[in-house]
C-alpha cells in the first residue's frame, strides 16, 4: 500500500515542474519587449528601435538605421540625394522652374530658390535663354546675337534662331534699303536740286522730281549708298521698284535711273555711261548703246537686277528676263536710285520697296 508520505512526496515534484514551465513568459516583469523578437511584418520595412520604417525613403534612416539626411537632401533608393526646396515644395534637382524654362534646381548653387541657366542654354524651339529668359536668339562662339543679326565677317550669314541657335545661317540677300523706314538711318544719303519730294509709304520710299515752268534747270533727286558692296568682286544687285512716271531721258542723264557705280553728285563720266535708264517704255544703258523694249511705267513694281560677274561682264534683267550685257563694268562700291539730273523736263516719279546685294 501506498503511503501517505509518498503521494505528498509526488504533488510536491509536480508543483516544481509547473513553477519551472511558467519561467519561460516571453514578457518579463518590466514589461520590456525582447529585443530578438522582430516587430516588423510589412514588407520593404525595417525596425529601428521601437519603430517600423523604410530606409529606402525614410531620410531618418536612409540606407539604415540613424543615417540621417541633411535638410537639403531627399531619401531615394536608400541613398541621401540633394533636393531644392523651394515655397514649400520640394524639388529634385535638374528640374526646370514650371514658370520660367531658363531656371532650374540647381542645389549646389541654391537650394531655396530657383537658379538661372547659363546664357546659351536652350529652353525651346528656335530659343534660348539669355539673362535669366528664354528669347529667340543664338549663342555662337560664346557670344549671344539678336535674330537677324549678321554674322560680322560674312554679311551672308546671318543669326535665324528658327533655323539654328548655335551656328549662323546663310541668307539669299543682304537688304540694303527697306521700304518705308528712314533710308538716313539705313546709311544712304541724298543728293537734290529743287523741286523734290521725298515721302514714305507703308513698304516704299517714294522720290518725285518736277520743272518749274519756264525753268532752266529741274530738280535732282538721287539717293546713294557708300561701300554697298565690294568692287573687286563680283556682284548682283536687285531693286524692286516701281516706275509711276518719267520723262524721256537724255544721253547719260534720266530722270530714273539705277547706277550700279557711282561717284557723288551725280555721277563721273564713266558711271553715267554705263548707267541704266527707265524710260516710260524702254530700259537701257545711258551711253544709249544698248535698250530693250518694255512698259517700265505700267503701275507695277518690277524685279531690276544689276549682275557683274568676275570677267566684268555686266547683264541686267527685268524680272527675270535679260534685257541688257555690257562688257568692262567699272564698280566704285558705292550705287545711287532715283533722278540723277537736273536737266529741264527730265523728271521722274519712282516709289523704292526693296534694295539688296545677292549673296553669291
Amino acid at each position: 500500500m501506498i503511503s501517505i508520505r509518498s503521494i505528498a512526496l509526488s504533488c510536491l515534484v509536480v508543483l516544481g515542474v509547473f513553477a519551472a514551465c511558467n519561467d519561460d513568459s516571453p514578457n518579463p516583469p518590466d514589461g520590456t519587449p525582447d529585443a530578438s523578437v522582430e516587430m516588423c511584418t510589412t514588407e520593404g520595412t525595417t525596425q529601428c528601435g521601437d519603430t517600423c520604417v523604410s530606409t529606402d525613403s525614410d531620410p531618418a534612416h536612409c540606407g539604415g538605421c540613424d543615417q540621417v539626411c541633411t535638410s537639403t537632401e531627399a531619401c531615394e533608393s536608400g541613398i541621401c540625394i540633394p533636393v531644392c526646396r523651394i515655397d514649400g515644395q520640394q524639388v529634385a534637382a535638374g528640374a526646370v522652374n514650371p514658370a520660367n524654362a531658363c531656371e532650374q534646381c540647381t542645389p549646389a548653387t541654391s537650394a531655396t530658390t530657383w537658379t538661372p541657366l547659363a546664357d546659351g542654354a536652350t529652353c525651346g524651339s528656335g530659343q534660348i535663354c539669355s539673362a535669366g529668359a528664354c528669347s529667340p536668339k543664338c549663342f555662337i562662339d560664346g557670344a549671344l546675337y539678336d535674330e537677324g543679326t549678321p554674322n560680322p565677317t560674312n554679311a551672308c550669314e546671318v543669326c535665324t534662331p528658327a533655323t539654328a541657335t548655335t551656328t549662323w545661317s546663310p541668307r539669299a540677300s543682304i537688304p540694303l534699303l527697306v521700304g518705308g523706314t528712314d533710308i538716313v538711318a539705313q546709311g544712304w544719303t541724298t543728293l537734290s536740286q529743287a523741286p523734290n519730294t521725298l515721302t514714305y509709304g507703308e513698304d516704299y520710299v517714294r522720290l518725285a522730281t518736277s520743272t518749274n515752268s519756264g525753268a532752266r534747270t529741274s530738280g535732282q533727286l538721287l539717293i546713294a549708298k557708300t561701300n554697298a558692296l565690294d568692287p573687286t568682286q563680283p556682284f548682283k544687285l536687285r531693286v524692286t521698284m516701281q516706275v509711276e512716271s518719267v520723262n524721256t531721258h537724255n544721253q547719260l542723264d534720266s530722270g530714273a535711273a539705277i547706277l550700279g557705280s557711282f561717284t557723288s553728285p551725280s555721277g563721273n563720266t564713266t558711271d553715267r555711261s554705263q548707267m541704266i535708264y527707265l524710260d516710260s517704255g524702254a530700259i537701257g544703258w545711258a551711253d544709249d548703246t544698248q535698250a530693250s523694249a518694255f512698259p517700265v511705267a505700267d503701275g507695277a513694281y518690277h524685279v531690276y537686277e544689276l549682275a557683274v560677274d568676275a570677267t566684268k561682264v555686266a547683264t541686267v534683267s527685268v524680272d527675270g528676263v535679260t534685257k541688257l550685257t555690257r562688257n568692262n563694268f567699272a564698280a566704285t562700291g558705292s550705287i545711287a536710285i532715283g533722278d540723277q539730273t537736273n536737266d529741264p523736263n527730265v523728271d521722274g516719279a519712282v516709289r523704292i520697296k526693296s534694295v539688296e546685294k545677292l549673296c553669291q
